[in-house]
C-alpha cells in the first residue's frame, strides 16, 4: 500500500472508539499508515482490541492529546466536558499545530473550544455508520482557524469513509437528522420490506437480500442519474400496475409525513443535546 506524501505525515488520534469512532478508524486506515494512527477508549481493552485488528497503537487520552495533529473526539455529548477537562493540560502544553475533530451531536464549535479551555481550531463532523464500509455520508464544518490546506489533508486522510460535504454549522442538526439518523430509518424500511416479502411467501434470507440490494441500487441510481426520486418513482409506476397500488397504500398510511416528522423530531432532539 502506498500513501500520498501530501498527507502521509498527518497523525490521527481517536479518543473514543465505539461504533462511530471505530468506523472512522477503519476508514482512516485505508489511506493512512498504521504508524500515523493511535486510539484510546474509556475501556482500554476495547482500544487494544481495535489496535490489534487495524493494526495501530493504543494509547491514553492524554498521550493522544499530546501527539496527534488531528484529535478525533468520539465520546458522547454528555461526556465531552469531562474528557476535554482531562486532556486540557496536554493541549495547553503543546507548541505545535493541532486540530480538534468533534463528532458530538448538538455541541457547537464554540462549545468544544470552551470545554477544551482554549481557542483551538476545530473541525466539526457528523459521520454515519456506513462509513465503516466506505459508503458514509459525512457532513463537516471547518471552524475558524482551520486552514484550507488542513481541510484538504483531513479529507485526503479520511476519504476512505465515503462522501464528504461541507455544511454551515447552523444546518448541522438538520443534516445530521437526514444523514446521521437516516440509516436507522432506512434499516427499518428494509426490514419492513423483507417482512412483507416473507408474508407473501419468500424465504427470510432471500427477502432481506432483495430488499437491501434494491435500496442500494435505488440510492445509487439517484446519485448517478441526477434524476429526482419522484421521476424515478413515476417510471416504476405503470398505469394500472402493482407498484402504484403499493404506493397508494403507503400514502394512505401517511408514509411520507411519517418520514418527514421523524427527521424533524431527530433534528429537534439533536439541537437540545448541546
Amino acid at each position: 500500500m502506498t500513501y500520498d506524501k501530501v498527507y502521509s505525515g498527518a497523525k490521527l488520534g481517536f479518543i473514543g472508539v465505539g461504533n462511530m469512532g471505530g468506523a472512522l478508524v477503519r476508514a482512516a486506515r485505508r489511506n493512512t499508515p498504521s504508524t500515523c494512527i493511535c486510539v484510546a477508549n474509556r475501556s482500554p481493552e476495547k482500544a487494544r482490541a481495535l489496535a490489534a485488528e487495524i493494526p495501530c497503537r493504543a494509547r491514553s487520552n492524554a498521550e493522544i492529546a499530546a501527539w496527534a495533529n488531528y484529535i478525533f473526539l468520539g465520546v458522547k455529548p454528555q461526556m465531552m466536558a469531562d474528557m476535554l477537562t482531562e486532556i486540557a493540560p496536554a493541549l495547553t502544553e503543546r507548541t505545535d499545530r493541532f486540530i480538534l475533530v468533534s463528532m458530538a451531536a448538538g455541541l457547537t464549535i464554540s462549545d468544544i473550544q470552551k470545554m477544551a479551555g482554549g481557542d483551538y481550531p476545530v473541525l466539526r463532523i457528523m459521520p454515519n455508520t456506513p462509513a465503516s464500509i466506505g459508503e458514509g455520508m459525512i457532513l463537516y464544518t471547518r471552524g475558524p482557524g482551520v486552514t484550507e490546506d488542513e481541510e484538504r489533508v483531513f479529507l485526503e486522510c479520511m476519504k476512505g469513509a465515503g462522501r464528504f460535504s461541507p455544511i454551515p454549522e447552523k444546518l448541522m442538526d438538520a443534516g445530521s437528522a437526514v444523514a446521521g439518523c437516516g440509516p436507522a430509518f432506512v434499516d427499518l424500511f428494509i426490514e419492513a420490506l423483507a417482512d412483507g416479502g416473507v408474508a407473501c411467501g419468500l424465504p427470510r434470507a432471500q427477502a432481506m437480500e432483495f430488499a437491501a440490494q434494491m435500496a442500494v441500487g435505488s440510492a445509487r441510481l439517484i446519485l448517478e442519474s441526477g434524476q429526482h426520486p419522484g421521476a424515478l418513482k413515476d417510471a416504476v409506476c405503470s398505469p394500472g400496475g402493482a407498484t402504484i397500488q403499493g404506493v397508494r397504500k403507503l400514502e394512505e398510511a401517511g408514509f411520507r409525513a411519517a418520514v418527514i416528522n421523524a427527521v424533524i423530531a431527530a433534528c429537534e432532539k439533536s439541537a437540545r443535546l448541546g
